[in-house]
């Protein structure tokens, strides 16, 4: 989990409070704010999600392909000889 995963969650949680309160007190300007800070939690997360998975991903690449050991001739021959 990254940086930009935590504060993203972060954001959200603290968004959804601020809209709640605003619910809870009436204020629209309070809810509107929390909204668009949940989203803002959100997307920053998903970018944070996004960036784990080109990571994990380079790594698999980065890491040597498993190889199959090539046939000796005498393999051959035994097959060959059934």
């Amino acid at each position: 989990m990254n940086k930009d995963r935590v504060e993203g969650k972060v954001k959200d949680i603290a968004g959804r409070v601020q809209r709640q309160a605003g619910e809870w007190t009436d204020d629209p300007e309070n809810q509107a704010k929390g909204a668009a800070k949940q989203v803002e939690g959100k997307v920053q997360n998903a970018w944070g999600k996004t960036k784990d998975a080109l990571k994990s991903d380079d790594a698999k690449a980065s890491k040597p392909p498993r190889t199959v050991p090539a046939e000796t001739e005498e393999d051959e021959e035994r097959k060959s000889r059934g």
